[in-house]
């Protein structure tokens, strides 16, 4: 397979006109210390990779039986590979976070206005992809003025997205767990206008809980997927 782009904790393989992830060990962190929420190459966990493309195979075959458009094709877990339709991101990249509880930056924005576990109602923000400024939040007059989306897609991400959410934090409910918030991302497919959730749907895309306890990414994918 030929290596087209190497991210942080996948990289982008082409194969007789096939395109795929290919997911690696290597997890975010600080200090050899595993933080889903850094954005740089902490440490390297084996069977992280495994985890995260296992538990994104759930989730996407959860969303192609109702309907929600994705770039997911099929996953090949023992060797990490996950065949996708490609897909054209927004602008530079775009991340979209759905919170059905206040935590985390939610709390540090609006502390005077709010309190750590808050029902938020699936409210939904938008961040542009950028380490270097910290990914700010953008409307959708700047995405639009800015050229990243164009009119009527800022709304139907939206739609996409609490849909999406949804369906994940019912499933994790129903296992007595719950989300408090979910990061994802939407591309265009190649060739179209469609807009589709790209990327992964793995535990270190979520915060999830058990009463007060939270439940660490590999754990959590154990607990819906296995080892």
């Amino acid at each position: 397979m030929k290596t087209i782009y190497e991210g942080k904790t996948k990289d982008i393989r082409q194969e007789d006109g096939k395109t795929y992830f290919y997911f690696k060990d290597d997890v975010t962190g600080k200090d050899g210390v595993f933080d889903p929420g850094e954005n740089q190459v902490g440490l390297s966990i084996e069977g992280s990779g495994r985890a995260c493309i296992a538990m994104s195979k759930y989730f996407f075959e959860k969303f192609e039986a109702d309907i929600i458009p994705t770039h997911y094709i099929s996953a090949d877990v023992d060797n990490r590979l996950m065949e996708i339709k490609p897909a054209k991101v927004f602008g530079k990249g775009l991340e979209v976070i759905c919170r059905f509880k206040a935590t985390g930056s939610f709390i540090r924005r609006y502390g005077k206005y709010a309190k750590d576990g808050d029902d938020l109602n699936r409210y939904v923000e938008f961040t542009l992809k950028d380490d270097e400024r910290q990914d700010p939040l953008i409307n959708e007059d700047a995405l639009v003025l800015l050229g990243i989306l164009k009119e009527g897609e800022y709304d139907r991400i939206k739609e996409l997205t609490r849909s999406i959410s949804q369906v994940i934090y019912d499933d994790l409910k129903a296992r007595g767990l719950e989300m408090y918030d979910i990061k994802l991302e939407f591309g265009r497919l190649e060739g179209s206008d469609e807009v589709v959730l790209i990327d992964e749907v793995s535990g270190g895309n979520m915060r999830v809980y058990k009463g007060d306890e939270y439940i660490e990414p590999l754990r959590l994918s154990e607990m819906i997927v296995g080892k």
